[in-house]
């Protein structure tokens, strides 16, 4: 079993990597937004109850697929580094899946901020992910992160052995991918 957990900020191509990955590799895709906006019919995110189920939702699946014979999955996050429970949520996903006899790889990616704005509006993105469409709100909501919180690692700080992080501005989805792919044999 292999768990390929993609982070980095909004709008920074976790999705459209993770789905070009799956493409090339067979791993499954489990786009974080698949849970929240699922979620989201019923129960703002930012609410207790929308917070218990997107979490419910999350570990049902990250339980089934580490048991299962699938050869394994992909996972896309928003990590704010400067936040002790994304460091316990990051370190209790891993452990599960190294329970069960997984590899777990991460994958970080970052592109300048610009290019996030453009990318925010893009039409896979939109597509995939309901709650964007409002792009307002979605522009507004990666603005305000950027200043409350650090959404990609400094130098020397992430420490797992399978681990890259790349600068993914000027790069396609389908490079990054490959990139992966190959550091990683997947």
């Amino acid at each position: 079993m292999k768990f390929v957990l993609i982070f980095g900020p909004q709008a920074v191509g976790k999705m459209t990597v993770g789905q070009e990955l799956a493409k090339i590799t067979g791993l499954k895709l489990f786009h974080n937004h698949m849970a929240t906006d699922l979620v989201s019919h019923f129960f703002d995110y930012g609410t207790k109850e929308g917070k218990r189920l997107v979490n419910l939702f999350r570990q049902e699946i990250f339980e089934e697929v580490s048991a299962s014979h699938l050869y394994g999955l992909i996972f896309t996050y928003v990590w704010a580094f400067d936040c002790q429970e994304d460091w316990d949520y990051v370190k209790q996903v891993t452990e599960l899946f190294e329970s069960k006899g997984g590899m777990v790889y991460y994958v970080e990616l970052e592109a300048v901020l610009e290019e996030r704005l453009q990318r925010n509006k893009g039409s896979n993105r939109l597509e995939h992910k309901p709650s964007k469409r409002d792009l307002t709100w979605s522009e507004q909501d990666l603005l305000t992160s950027v200043e409350n919180y650090r959404l990609n690692s400094v130098d020397g700080e992430i420490q797992f052995p399978n681990y890259i992080k790349i600068e993914s501005t000027n790069l396609s989805a389908e490079d990054v991918a490959k990139m992966v792919q190959e550091k990683f044999r997947l």
